[in-house]
Formats: C-alpha cells, structure tokens, sequence
C-alpha cells in the first residue's frame, strides 16, 4: 500500500483531521442557489494551519454538486485571470464567438500563450452576468475560490467581491471562497465592501485535537496493515500538536519507517519519525516564514522564544528596551505576517510549532 499522507503545500490529505462539518453550511448552499449565506464565505488561520486544504475541499464539494469551478491564487493580475477563466467556460458551455488563439509556444516549458480576438475583451462583470446566466439554464452555477488574500493588493480583491456583491443582487448562481491570514481577512473586511463581506461565513481553522490526531493514525496504520501499540500512537499524535502539515509529516515519516522495518513500530521508528518531520517543518514552514523579516522583527520573536508560554507587550518592552507604542508595532506586523497570534486578554505566542525551538537553538 502506498503511504498515504500528503506532506505537501495544498496536497489533499487522507482524512481532514478535526474538520468535520465546517462546510456544512457551503454544502446546503450549493443545493439552495443564489444567496445562500454558505455560498460566501472566509476562511482563515495561520500558515500550514489547512486553509488550502479546505479550498481544494469546498471546490470538490462544488464539483461533486455540478458547479462550475475556477481556483487562483491572489497574485497580482488574478482578476483578469479569473475573466480568462470565465471566457473559457463559456467557450466550452455552448456556441458563441470565436476562441481565442495561439501566438506562442514554448517547447522547453511545455508553455501556451493565447490571445483573445478584440471583440472578446469585454469587461468582466459583463464577462461573469454571461457566464452565469448561462449556468443557471443549466441548474448549475459557479464557485470561485482565492486563496492568500494577504499576498496581494487589495483593490482586486475589493473589485471582486464588489461584482460578486451584483451578480448576488441579480439572482444569479454565484459562490465566493476566500483564504487567508488573519490580519488580512480582518484588513479586507475594514474595505469600502465590508458591509457585504461581514455577511460571509468565518471558518477559523485551529489546531485539531491530540486524541482525534490518535484517532485518525490509528485507522489510517491499521487500515494498511501497520500495528503500532496505542502509547506510540499518542507519542506521535502528541509531537504535532495537532498542527495539519505536521500531522501529515510524521504520519508520514512513521509509515516510511515502518516500510523500511517490515510493517513494524517500535519506539526507535517513532523518534525517528518525529525527528525527520520537525526538521521538514522547520525547512518548509519556519525558515520560509522568518526569510523577509527585518533585524527588529527578529529581535521581538527572539525575546518571545525566552519565554516558556505566552508573552506580553510589558515583557517584551523590557527585552528589547523599546516603548510601547514600537511594541505594538512589531507585534501587529508579526500578527500580520502569521507569525503570532493573540492568546488571551493582553497576551501573544507563537503561530507556527517549531518556530520557539528555532528560534532558541
């Protein structure tokens, strides 16, 4: 059997561990149409936390419903991308003008760049109204998903959710997921749009729990045929901190080493195992998070990985020997980036496990 976990950004893991039923309400919109309040909504939590799970996930949902479907990333120019998107469903919806066509062709990068005739550049509100009426003859309609909305200029993001605001108001089958770092979500909501954003649903991601964690490897372990004694189960459960992307790298690790040991688990593998997954957490997640961060950024994370638990503002003042108005500088930039976050009245700590043992060491 193949090893089933999916240690990779964005990667559909085996089983969505503490997830169930935080997209009921998306689901029942589907079946509902225009309007639904499901059909909109957020989705936030910090890095590696599952927000691009979750958008592969609703869009499959979509899929599985007969929904039209069209998945960007918040990159610059992502809105003329999603029109080209559109154009090209309609292109394969039904007769209508000519397509667009090829100027160039790449051999080496396996690249095809197309040009849309003149009379084919129209502008993309009317672009969606097409596309959309043209769905809701069929019983269907369209989901449009953008994940990291904190990695690009507002104003786009603005624009869409402003057209998606008309197309609502005409009755017209629309769905719009959003993904993104906390800051971000709560930046966008402050928008000229707000009104109509605030109306979407929140899924605020968190870690999973430990003993759903053990649940889940459990099945997943003896599913393939690997026994591991339930003590080793939790020892490895434990060691994610019921954190997505660690949760699928020691999964797989652990079957990796019960592989190469004949489809057994003792202590040894499962050290093992937790070892090599802290050590890709670090390369992919942590050192990614830290690499654009200025000295003072740094400076403020190094004092918090002195302490053992959650920090406050007084404390990290007198470590760095700065105001407290730069404090609350620093600490909302970090918060932004999804580097910390809030944890109780007055209080912050780290988002990302592994990131105060790195810091330390």
């Amino acid at each position: 059997m193949q090893n089933p976990f999916k240690p990779t950004a964005g990667a559909t893991p085996p089983a969505l561990v503490g997830r169930a039923g935080l997209l009921d309400e998306f689901e029942y919109g589907l079946r509902q149409g225009s309007g639904a309040p499901g059909l909109l909504t957020i989705i936030t939590g910090s890095r590696g936390i599952g927000k691009t799970v979750m958008l592969t996930t609703a869009e499959n949902v979509a899929r599985n419903h007969g929904w039209a479907v069209i998945s960007r990333t918040a990159n610059p120019g992502f809105l003329a991308r999603i029109g080209d998107d559109m154009l090209g469903l309609i292109d394969e919806l039904g007769d209508g003008p000519p397509t667009r066509r090829v100027t160039a062709f790449s051999a080496a990068g396996f690249g095809l760049t197309t040009q849309l005739p003149p009379e084919r550049a129209v502008d993309w509100r009317r672009t969606g109204d097409t596309l959309l009426r043209i769905l809701d003859t069929k019983g269907t309609g369209l989901l449009i998903t953008v994940d990291e909305i904190h990695a690009v200029d507002r104003t786009e993001i603005s624009q869409l959710a402003a057209d998606v605001q008309h197309f609502i108001r005409d009755g017209l089958p629309i769905g719009l997921i959003f993904a993104g770092l906390p800051a971000a979500v709560s930046d966008l909501l402050n928008e000229g749009v707000a009104t109509f954003l605030r109306r979407a649903d929140r899924i605020n991601l968190h870690e999973a729990a430990i003993n759903e964690v053990t649940a889940s490897y459990r099945e997943l372990f003896s599913g393939g045929g690997v026994s591991i004694p339930d003590e080793l189960l939790n020892q490895a459960a434990e060691a994610t901190a019921g954190y997505p992307f660690l949760i699928q790298l020691v999964g797989y690790y652990l079957w990796l080493e019960a592989d190469k040991a004949g489809w057994t688990v003792n202590n040894d593998a499962v050290t093992k195992a937790i070892a090599a997954a802290q050590r890709r957490n670090v390369q992919v997640v942590v050192e990614s998070a830290l690499s654009d961060l200025s000295d003072k950024d740094r400076d403020f994370l190094a004092a918090m990985s002195m302490q053992d638990g959650p920090s406050t503002a007084a404390q990290i003042g007198q470590m760095i020997r700065s105001k407290p108005n730069v404090v609350s500088k620093y600490r909302n930039r970090l918060i932004a980036a999804g580097l910390i976050e809030t944890a109780g009245y007055g209080k912050f700590d780290f988002a990302i496990p592994g990131l105060r043992q790195y810091l330390r060491s």
